[in-house]
């Protein structure tokens, strides 16, 4: 048995071998060892939105209902044009549209040469009644008196016949009642006329005015006077008031045919009568023609300083009406009542005061 000593050379070399044999353990037991499990970062769960209703502030205003209508420009002085002898051929035409005419100028003649004639015949014929009728009146005294008096009134229906015929071949010529324009002509030379249906529209298209047809039942509430606001195509608003109410006729409740004796049953040509019209506060600007396109806002009721809030704010249950007021104290219901009603506003009389907040649905 025997001791070995180790030399300085080996006692480093004896260290170094520890040393890193240390090193390669505490390496290796680090890996072997589990990773530590590092906290896991949540996200932020945020609180629910409770959704806000809109709160609208109670105002004033002018409040306005309107009813609209829509219309045109027509003149104030115009006229349908027709011929009241029926069955006969257009024989000659002297106008075209947009042609002026004087009062009392030539527009058209229908062919009755097959009357002139007949009337020629008649004329004839009459003078041989007059000379009989001379003869008669010599016999009177030797005459009968019942025979006299027979004798007498047959003359006379003779001669009240040729009258007539003569009545009925002017009725054979048409002219224009006024000066003015011609705005719509409805009939060629040579066609075949019926009694009362139009020939043309002869206006004054210096005298223009706003106009709109209405029905019996949309004249409710309305009155001359009233004002209006009138949108004119291309020309933009003008204030004004109605100034007249269209006429209703039985002919117009009934569908009439417009005084044609049935003949046709022709629809009846418009009148200015059958409109209603306004007067506009400015002078019209050029451009403006009969015709002319329009809208016109009649304004029914008129407020000033109307307490008001918006449609969506008035609440009902049953015939209770009421509002949810918002204040420093929270929310509360407060019953209200309505006046005038338009799309984006509601009147309220009795409530509410300017300056409060109400909630929205």
């Amino acid at each position: 048995m025997f001791t070995k000593w180790l030399t300085g050379s080996s006692f480093k070399a004896a260290a170094a071998i520890v040393i890193g044999g240390s090193v390669l353990l505490a390496s290796t037991g680090c890996s072997l060892l589990p990773d530590e499990a590092s906290e896991e970062v949540l996200p932020e769960i945020a609180p629910p939105q409770i959704s806000k209703k809109p709160e609208y502030e109670v105002t004033t205003t002018t409040l306005e209902t309107k009813r609209t209508e829509i219309g045109k420009m027509i003149a104030t002085q115009e006229e349908t044009l027709y011929f009241t002898l029926d069955g006969k051929r257009l024989k000659d035409l002297n106008v075209k549209i947009g042609q002026k005419v004087t009062a009392g100028q030539a527009i058209g003649s229908l062919d009755v040469d097959d009357m002139r004639k007949q009337l020629r015949s008649d004329k004839l014929n009459f003078s041989k009644d007059e000379l009989q009728m001379k003869d008669t009146l010599r016999k009177k005294d030797e005459m009968d008196p019942i025979e006299f008096e027979l004798a007498k009134i047959a003359f006379e229906e003779k001669r009240q016949a040729l009258a007539d015929a003569e009545a009925e071949i002017a009725k054979a010529e048409l002219t224009a009642p006024f000066t003015g324009t011609i705005v719509s002509l409805s009939v060629s030379k040579g066609d075949a006329i019926k009694a009362y249906d139009p020939v043309c529209i002869i206006a004054d298209t210096g005298k223009l005015t706003a106009a709109a047809k209405l029905a019996p039942e949309d004249l409710e509430g309305v009155a001359v006077g009233m004002p209006v606001v009138v949108d004119i195509n291309n020309a933009g608003e003008f204030a004004g008031k109605v100034t007249q109410l269209p006429v209703v006729s039985n002919e117009d409740e009934s569908g009439g045919n417009g005084g044609n004796g049935g003949n046709g049953g022709a629809q009846r040509p418009e009148r200015p009568e059958d409109f209603l019209t306004v007067s506009l506060d400015k002078p019209l600007p050029a451009g403006v023609t009969r015709g002319t396109p329009l809208s016109i806002s009649i304004i029914m009721d008129r407020k000033e300083n109307a307490i008001v809030i918006p449609p969506s704010a008035l609440r009902s249950i049953g015939s209770r009406t009421y509002v949810q007021v918002v204040d420093a104290e929270g929310k509360r219901e407060v019953d209200v009542e309505v006046g005038q009603q338009t799309a984006t506003e509601v009147e309220i009389l009795k409530g509410l005061t300017p300056g409060q907040k109400v909630v929205g649905k």
